[in-house]
């Protein structure tokens, strides 16, 4: 799959163009890695599947006690009880997502192509409200307030309740952005999101920046080599925050104070899982990759994957899973990257990395089909 360039001109909201970047079709392009024989050496088992649209967009799934919020690309947005896959509710917006899920279990926000806000209640619209420029960050919904991140640098928050704005703060950038969710997440009391290779910490409460962390810097003779923004998927231990830049570096961040405890060159373009001891990550080439987070050191790496397009890893304790481009679930020791197993979904792509909670793996395909894993 390609990976998609936006560059905005400063002043204006239309995007000007568009790269396309990574693995395009072509007769040269790498063949994708032979499947070996399933070593089932990890026991999972389907408990529900459900369909819910299409989501071959830039839409992460969020879970929310026992509720899973889920949008399609066509527009529509559902909540399933994730321990049955029962649908809730489901929504019909009428329009095309571009971002989404936020949700605090209340709220549930996501934003339309035509650069809307849109808030709901139990699969009630409630307000939306109209933005400036696009967004591909999923909002984010705490405290009473929907948080946002837009493509043109500009980080808003808005009342829950209401959808009255409340702060807006805005920095200049680099005009060329990266097509893909970034980073907006809450530690303790301070809300982390990006600009380019750097990692910003504001005030929740009136957007004043607290500290700003360089994360990496570009480098190269033109602007789609120097591209450093830094993607969605971060691993948090307490105020300990650690990411991916794109295609460039890893790196962990104290989110108290700021400061940058390492960064580490790596050339992946989706975001990392990790544990207290242990990040993972799936490089361009689909290699499964294994740091030790106390300092970035290398301590393994799988190519028995590579080129299959790999999503993001999702840690589940004492297995690591993996989504492909043909729709199998790969299951990778954490120890020392052996493949442990791989179960199928429905022949499409793994759309959006899959998430683990309440013991249960959910992944969602290209083709819509939501489904529930639980490991015996």
């Amino acid at each position: 799959m390609g990976i998609v360039l936006r560059l905005l001109k400063a002043g204006l909201l239309p995007i000007a163009f568009a790269l396309m970047l990574g693995a395009c079709a072509s007769s040269d392009a790498p063949k994708p890695s032979a499947l070996q024989a399933n070593p089932a050496l990890y026991a999972v088992k389907e408990q529900w599947r459900l369909s819910v649209g299409a989501t071959a967009s830039p839409l992460e799934l969020r879970a929310v006690g026992t509720q899973l919020l889920v949008a399609s690309k066509q527009g529509d947005v559902s909540a399933v009880d994730l321990r049955t896959g029962k649908l809730q509710w489901r929504s019909s917006l009428g329009v095309p997502l571009s971002a989404g899920v936020g949700s605090d279990g209340e709220t549930t926000a996501v934003v339309t192509s035509e650069n809307q806000l849109v808030a709901l209640r139990e699969g009630k619209e409630i307000w939306r409200q109209k933005l400036p420029s696009l967004t591909l960050t999923s909002p984010l919904v705490a405290g009473a307030r929907v948080f946002l991140a837009s493509a043109d640098r500009t980080v808003s928050a808005f009342d829950a309740a209401t959808g009255r704005k409340l702060w807006s703060q805005q920095r200049p950038g680099d005009a060329l952005i990266l097509g893909q969710p970034g980073i907006l997440v809450a530690v303790g009391d301070t809300l982390l999101t990006t600009q380019g290779g750097r990692l910003l910490g504001l005030n929740p409460q009136t957007g004043a920046i607290r500290w700003d962390a360089a994360v990496a810097v570009g480098r190269g003779v033109n602007e789609v080599e120097r591209l450093v923004d830094l993607v969605a998927g971060a691993s948090r231990i307490g105020s300990n925050v650690c990411l991916r830049a794109f295609q460039s570096a890893v790196a962990c961040v104290d989110a108290v104070s700021g400061r940058t405890l390492w960064t580490k060159a790596a050339s992946g373009a989706s975001g990392i899982a990790g544990d207290s001891t242990t990040l993972f990550g799936v490089e361009g080439d689909s290699k499964v990759q294994a740091w030790r987070r106390s300092d970035g050191e290398k301590l393994w790496s799988n190519d028995k994957l590579r080129f299959r397009g790999l999503s993001s890893a999702v840690l589940l304790g004492n297995a690591l899973a993996v989504g492909d481009f043909e729709g199998f679930i790969h299951f990778v020791s954490p120890k020392d990257g052996t493949l442990l197993a791989r179960v199928a979904t429905d022949g499409s792509p793994i759309s959006q990395t899959p998430i683990w909670v309440n013991d249960i793996l959910i992944a969602v395909t290209q083709r819509g089909t939501l489904i529930g894993f639980r490991p015996e």
